[in-house]
């Protein structure tokens, strides 16, 4: 396939994806920003600023070079500086989600550990660390996403106070890591407030054990 057929390929595919991540309901409004590298290259599709993964067209993923050159499109999203380092760290890299899902933020805006509960969790995302807060955008926040992800066992963090970041070898497997890191904090949720309310789950249904 040709170049610009793959970079025409991987702009569908990152639109479509992004806009199920936004009826997914795993990032509000214009925030959050998507990613995909283009096979055999090493060029970087990455969402335009100020656009709605809900609302995002082909035309608004720009296409960049490794050193975050514009290639085509407009301009950027702010968080391009992690993106890129990601795709430099890691070859197996191919796609990188950073969302707002409401449930793993809440445990991010609180810098709690997100317990991996379910036995899909253990095996699709093993192990979930929080990468410390630093400004949105900034050199900063690119560096403590790179130490978290140096790991190259970790697949999908927090971000303190922010956020989630996934990664995945196909833009599919980073979204479908990004509904189960969320899938994983709704449970989370549950579990703790069935634990402090002491429901007693282990009698019959008619409550008598």
């Amino acid at each position: 396939m040709k170049e610009k057929d793959k970079i025409a390929q991987l702009r569908s595919e990152l639109a479509e994806v992004g806009r199920k991540a936004f009826k997914r309901g795993l990032v509000p409004a214009t925030s959050g920003n998507i990613s995909g590298r283009v096979p055999g290259t090493d060029l970087v599709l990455v969402k335009r600023t100020g656009v709605s993964l809900g609302d995002a067209e082909p035309s608004d993923y720009v296409l960049l070079d490794m050193e975050g050159n514009v290639l085509e499109g407009g301009k950027p999203s702010k968080e391009v500086r992690f993106h890129l380092g990601l795709y430099r760290a890691r070859d197996e890299v191919m796609a990188v989600f950073h969302l707002h899902p409401p449930y793993a933020t809440s445990f991010a805006v609180l810098g709690r550990e997100l317990p991996v509960v379910t036995a899909a969790a253990e095996a699709g995302l093993k192990t979930i660390p929080i990468v410390p807060f630093a400004p949105p955008g900034s050199r900063e926040l690119a560096e403590y996403v790179m130490e978290v992800f140096e790991d190259q066992s970790v697949v999908a963090a927090l971000m303190a106070r922010h956020g989630i970041i996934t990664v995945g070898p196909d833009v599919q497997t980073a979204f479908y890591r990004a509904d189960l890191l969320e899938d994983t904090a709704r449970v989370g949720l549950y579990v703790a407030q069935l634990q402090l309310a002491g429901t007693g789950l282990s009698g019959s249904a008619d409550g008598k054990s």
